[in-house]
């Protein structure tokens, strides 16, 4: 073979060598490259999982939809302190009041659903998908039902500028002055809004709206005369009741509330009518199954003690509690219950 041959032989394998494909994977390559897939995907969902196992290890935010001294709040503060003692960590009560409850309802509808942002709600959270124009979240779907934590009577009550010491004599003065006898509500919206809209309706009387930002500012003008009655949470009505600043006319309950026998049910002089508020705990949608378990577990065991029990029944509540299922069916319930009334009382919020 002369010196050409020999450098177009080397050259050939040379070439033959530079263009050989790569050599796949070796097999033992491609099962480490899968398992650290395999790894890495189960770690995505593994840290969630892990999170709700260690819940809670920082404080937890209670959102309120109302301001200071009324039933939400008084009520939402018994409910925290509970959690607070069964998980370990602190509860804060964080009062969003505003718009009948619609402001602190967005903040938790949008909330990271980590379980560090629950909501101490009530009838409003059913109402106001129906009574607003602008609503941005869904009642049912965007929330998670905890536990309903108490069941509660609204009262008549009336103060010093109203001469009316019955429910019938109410009425018997509105039908007199037609639109001229005012009423106040925690905020357009509110189950005390809507209750007496109901009132209104079916007693076929006139009466002018004034809404406030909560119980607690209400309650102040009625001591100074300014509104002359309302329909709201026996809760914070109750002390001043007792105190004799403002006279029960009568409870919205089907009959009388053991904490106030001698007044009567508004059904007896307004045969049907009914109104029962609810305050329970509900968490954004996609809250973790575990800590939604654990947060109903907590509220329940409670629910038990006698001591607490006493407290909520000095405050009018009827302690309740249940599976979060059962709170989910009394919000359905109640969401297509007030859809109705809304419609028919024509009342509307832009």
């Amino acid at each position: 073979m002369t010196s050409d041959d020999d450098r177009r032989v080397r050259h050939g394998r040379t070439a033959r060598a530079v263009s050989r494909p790569a050599s796949p994977l070796r097999p033992r390559s491609v099962f480490a490259a899968a398992i650290s897939l395999l790894a890495a995907f189960a770690a995505s969902f593994a840290l969630p999982g892990l999170a709700a196992e260690t819940y809670p290890d920082r404080p937890v935010r209670l959102v309120v939809g109302f301001p200071p001294g009324g039933a939400a709040d008084i009520l939402g503060r018994i409910a925290a302190q509970q959690l607070s003692s069964g998980l370990g960590q602190q509860v804060v009560v964080d009062n969003r009041g505003g718009a009948g409850g619609l402001i602190a309802t967005e903040i938790t509808a949008r909330a990271n659903p980590d379980g560090y942002t629950l909501f101490f709600t009530s009838i409003p959270h059913v109402i106001n998908p129906h009574l607003y124009s602008k609503v941005t979240y869904d009642a049912i779907k965007d929330f998670t039902p905890v536990i309903q934590f108490v069941s509660v009577p609204l009262m008549m009550a009336a103060g010093s500028s109203l001469p009316a010491r019955t429910v019938k004599e109410v009425i018997a003065v509105a039908k007199a002055k037609p639109g001229q006898v005012n009423y106040g509500s925690a905020g357009s919206g509110s189950s005390s809004h809507l209750a007496m809209e109901l009132f209104k309706s079916m007693a076929q009387i006139d009466m002018t709206h004034v809404p406030y930002k909560g119980t607690g500012p209400l309650i102040t003008d009625m001591l100074g005369g300014q509104i002359a009655v309302t329909i709201a949470s026996a809760v914070p009505l109750t002390p001043q009741v007792k105190a004799g600043k403002l006279r029960a006319l009568g409870v919205t309950g089907p009959k009388r509330s053991p904490a106030f026998p001698d007044v009567p049910a508004i059904a007896e002089t307004v045969p049907g009518y009914e109104v029962v508020n609810w305050f329970g705990v509900v968490a954004p949608a996609g809250t973790p199954k575990t800590v939604v378990t654990r947060v109903n577990a907590e509220l329940n065991k409670a629910l038990q003690s006698p001591d607490l029990v006493k407290m909520l029944n000095a405050q009018t509540a009827e302690a309740v509690g249940g599976t979060p299922e059962a709170f989910g069916k009394v919000i359905r319930a109640d969401y297509a219950k007030w859809a109705k009334v809304v419609k028919q009382s024509g009342a509307r919020v832009e």
